[in-house]
């Protein structure tokens, strides 16, 4: 029996998924306030970057800018959030067929979470975070809504099914989703984060793959 892809989870997930902010994302204005906050944020963090700036770059007025976010908070909340869902989009789609096994599908989804967080982007966007959440305790709030909880959640649904099917035995499907996203973080992620050297080719992180399947199996495997 082939096994259902994570990425058809993962769709479910994101349909039911709240968006406070995808109505207005059709304006080009809008795209373009999100492309320059995004430019800035990452180039000198969140705290350095100011409204006036991004309207610079944007090409627009404040008062525009401020018809479409009411301050800086939520145009980082958007940015962080229009990301997110295209990368969740990018791990829906990884696997267009369903994989020959478990063993395949499992190794696959810990490939593409690999392979997203160690994006450029990724790591400048988790380091903000990490940087000033003390100080912005919100910034750590949309990291893990829109980042790491609907991750969570599509790996729980995920696992949950293959309980319900009998290929896992799993009493806690949002503590083995945590367990296989932790895995997943093991030795390239945790390295390439602090700019430690590491081998990040794709026989590498198809190796860590490897690991956190088989590891996950011996935990929940019938």
């Amino acid at each position: 029996m082939q096994e259902q892809p994570f990425h058809e989870t993962m769709t479910k997930t994101e349909q039911t998924a709240p968006s406070p902010f995808r109505s207005r994302g059709t304006s080009s204005k809008y795209e373009r306030i999100l492309q320059s906050a995004g430019q800035l944020f990452l180039q000198q963090g969140y705290e350095r970057t100011s409204m006036s700036q991004i309207a610079h770059l944007a090409g627009v007025s404040k008062g525009s800018l401020y018809n479409h976010f009411e301050n800086k908070a939520g145009l980082f909340t958007a940015f962080f959030e229009e990301r997110s869902r295209t990368r969740l989009n990018t791990l829906k789609s990884v696997s267009q067929a369903p994989q020959p096994d478990l063993r395949t599908a499992l190794r696959q989804a810990s490939a593409t979470i690999i392979t997203l967080m160690i994006d450029p982007e990724a790591i400048g966007l988790y380091r903000i975070v990490v940087a000033e959440a003390n100080e912005f305790p919100n910034l750590a709030d949309t990291l893990w809504h829109y980042g790491v909880s609907r991750t969570l959640t599509g790996l729980a649904e995920w696992f949950a099914e293959k309980h319900a099917a009998g290929q896992l035995v799993i009493e806690d499907s949002d503590l083995a989703a945590e367990q296989f996203l932790t895995m997943s973080q093991t030795r390239i992620i945790h390295r390439t984060r602090l700019s430690l050297p590491v081998d990040t080719s794709p026989a590498s992180i198809d190796e860590v793959a490897s690991m956190v399947a088989d590891s996950f199996l011996r935990m929940y495997a019938p």
